[in-house]
């Protein structure tokens, strides 16, 4: 009897994906990226043809370490740890009671849940898996017969349109997708004195990161190397760790030692360090509490003190912690923020697209207004959708098959993703009629700093044929400096325009003090040819703003506690919401 019910296993067909098929064509976009080597190589097989017993998922914690392969996608990866930290966030993402290879009711698929555009968007998919000499070469953990990983980042790949759309990215995006929450980046290296910081304070002072890590259980934190250093020169540039533990050893060891645990998901050790094994770091410590600290790191990690991290590493990256209910907390207060609401818009050509602050038809831009009844914690995020991306995308794709065949330009529209630089500012209103040009014309409360110079760089290419560009601004000692090859190796930039997805143009607004600078830009890829422009706009001097609009009637004002109500959200003491009154329009 149960070898009839194998055989019966075994002859039943499986789920194949139409939608995402078993073909280069889901591997690749434009073969621009080192994934294209591999052309033709890549075969695709089910767990159960990889080894003889896959699971989804482990028990033990020491499995669970995610482990890069050949697709540039650690940023990926780092934001997949979130859901080894939330039982809540996990079955959001994937969720519980779904068949396994040993059930007979298995047919071979799985969903997967992302977060699109203020919902969750369900990913069917098929279980054949990328793979080279039998074995997976994409993500995987450590433990290889493990499934949940691999089968999400194909999940993740089939909403972007390819795995290739995949390689380089940012770790904020990531987390969004997978938590439905928020992410905030600092940059570790302080731009000087001479350089204008951002009014939001986005450098990270050392008082707040020790703050902030302690959060390490509660949510993800991701370092990541933008500019190879001595620690990281094996690693090149661009590469995303995670921030595993930390250790205060000042009572242990009689001087302040800080070590951060850090992993990289390449899954191998490749970082010089006076804290890698064998180096001097250790000879600061008792020999035996060295030993069990070096015993602790698994493969791919290693021990950094804080003053080595902030001199490797460029920046880092949290997400905002979710707790059980699924409510996001404050990374400032720990705090939960209860009371939350997505205002939904558009910049309409010639109606709402009304640019950035230099220029004239700013004020058409839409307008949210929020009222602030009590000292009060409030998080503002703009989240952008794809402008190939019809209003209701999020909803359709829920079948894409059916939305495949009504629309067969679907699946391009998802591979040529490319955004808009946006932002955001925020003014104090003291009156419920005020003068909108003249309160526009001056500072914001919050938003990017004025500039006097803005870097623009345009590389001249198709859509579909676009590179990764970015550029580095450095200070030279004078105008008549002759700069060598190497000259700006051991160099820190002054700024720096870090490329993380394909576009046609990136530009950097900043202000810089009188002197000589050299402006580098550079493909992510060495050996990549094309035609670029660089445009250099200084001395923005913004001209007031004229503008005929009115705010019109006053919007009628809704009370917290009616929202609450009407929402059947149990009602909760203000002191912790941060938001009482809330009025919008677009």
């Amino acid at each position: 009897m149960l070898g009839e019910k194998k055989q019966l296993m075994v002859a039943r067909d499986l789920y194949t994906d139409p939608t995402f098929p078993a073909s280069d064509t889901s591997i690749f976009f434009d073969y621009c990226t080192p994934l294209a080597q591999f052309r033709g190589e890549i075969s695709w097989l089910r767990p159960k043809d990889i080894c003889s017993s896959p699971r989804l998922f482990s028990n033990n914690l020491e499995d669970v370490q995610v482990k890069q392969g050949i697709l540039g996608d650690c940023w990926f990866l780092c934001a997949c740890v979130a859901l080894q930290k939330s039982k809540y966030l996990l079955n959001k993402v994937i969720p519980p009671g779904q068949p396994s290879w040993t059930d007979e009711s298995y047919q071979g698929c799985f969903m997967c849940r992302v977060w699109q555009f203020g919902h969750w968007v369900e990913v069917t998919i098929d279980d054949r898996l990328p793979c080279l000499g039998g074995k997976l070469c994409f993500s995987q953990c450590q433990t290889e017969d493990l499934f949940w990983l691999p089968l999400l980042e194909k999940a993740y790949a089939k909403v972007h349109g390819s795995y290739e759309q995949l390689w380089a990215g940012q770790v904020a995006d990531a987390l969004v997708d997978l938590t439905g929450g928020i992410a905030e980046r600092w940059t570790l290296k302080d731009p000087g004195k001479n350089v204008e910081k951002e009014k939001t304070g986005m450098v990270l002072e050392k008082a707040v990161f020790r703050r902030l890590m302690n959060l390490k259980e509660q949510c993800v934190i991701s370092c990541s190397v933008l500019n190879s250093r001595r620690g990281a020169s094996e690693l090149g540039e661009f590469h995303a760790f995670i921030v595993i533990d930390t250790l205060n050893l000042s009572e242990v060891s009689g001087k302040e030692i800080f070590l951060l645990r850090i992993r990289n998901p390449w899954g191998r050790r490749c970082w010089q360090g006076p804290w890698c094994e064998g180096g001097q770091g250790w000879n600061q410590l008792d020999p035996v509490v060295a030993s069990e600290l070096l015993s602790q790191i698994q493969e791919g990690e290693f021990w950094v003190d804080e003053d080595e991290f902030f001199r490797e590493f460029d920046e880092i990256t949290m997400g905002f912690p979710v707790n059980e209910e699924g409510q996001l907390q404050s990374l400032y207060t720990e705090k939960v923020l209860y009371h939350s609401q997505n205002l939904f818009g558009s910049w309409v050509r010639g109606q709402s697209a009304g640019g950035c602050r230099n220029n004239s038809s700013f004020p058409t831009n839409p307008k949210f207004w929020l009222r602030v009844c009590e000292s009060s914690e409030v998080c503002i995020a703009l989240l952008q959708k794809h402008r190939k991306y019809s209003t209701d995308w999020a909803g359709r794709i829920q079948n894409p098959t059916r939305l495949a065949e009504e629309n067969p330009s679907f699946t391009e529209g998802i591979q040529r993703k490319h955004y808009q630089a946006v932002g955001l500012h925020v003014w104090k209103v003291e009156k419920k009629r005020f003068n909108l040009p003249k309160t526009l014309s001056a500072p914001p409360v919050v938003g990017p700093g004025k500039s006097s110079v803005k870097v623009t760089l345009r590389q001249h290419c198709l859509d579909s044929k676009c590179c990764p560009i970015g550029f580095h601004i450095f200070q030279v000692p004078n105008s008549s400096w002759k700069p060598q090859t190497t000259s700006f190796v051991h160099l820190e930039p002054l700024v720096s325009c870090v490329p993380h997805c394909y576009s046609q143009e990136v530009s950097r607004l900043c202000r810089l003090p009188p002197g000589s600078y050299v402006i580098i830009p550079s493909t992510y890829l060495p050996n990549t040819e094309g035609n670029f422009t660089v445009v250099i706009a200084t001395k923005i001097d913004r001209k007031r703003i004229h503008s005929q609009e009115t705010l019109g009637q006053v919007l009628q004002e809704v009370s917290f506690t009616t929202v609450m109500k009407r929402w059947d959200i149990p009602q909760v003491s203000s002191k912790y919401t941060g938001v009482e009154k809330v009025k919008a329009r677009i």
